[in-house]
């Protein structure tokens, strides 16, 4: 499996794994749904742009060393 594919997917399990946890701070009252889900949101933009860094620029490490 691809580095720009697995990374994304293996950072991607771990957002569920801490939303999961973290949903009963929200089912709480604790964090507000805007926090909540926009950490989840903005997370995920994140992962898509790595994902499409890693695609984009495979070789850059290996040029440089």
């Amino acid at each position: 499996m691809k580095k720009s594919t697995l990374i994304p997917l293996m950072l991607t399990a771990y957002l569920f794994v801490m939303a999961a946890w973290g949903y009963k701070f929200w089912a709480d009252g604790t964090y507000s749904s805007l926090r909540y889900f926009g950490i989840i949101a903005v997370t995920l933009v994140i992962i898509i742009l790595l994902h499409f860094h890693l695609k984009k620029y495979p070789r850059r490490n290996r040029r440089n060393k």
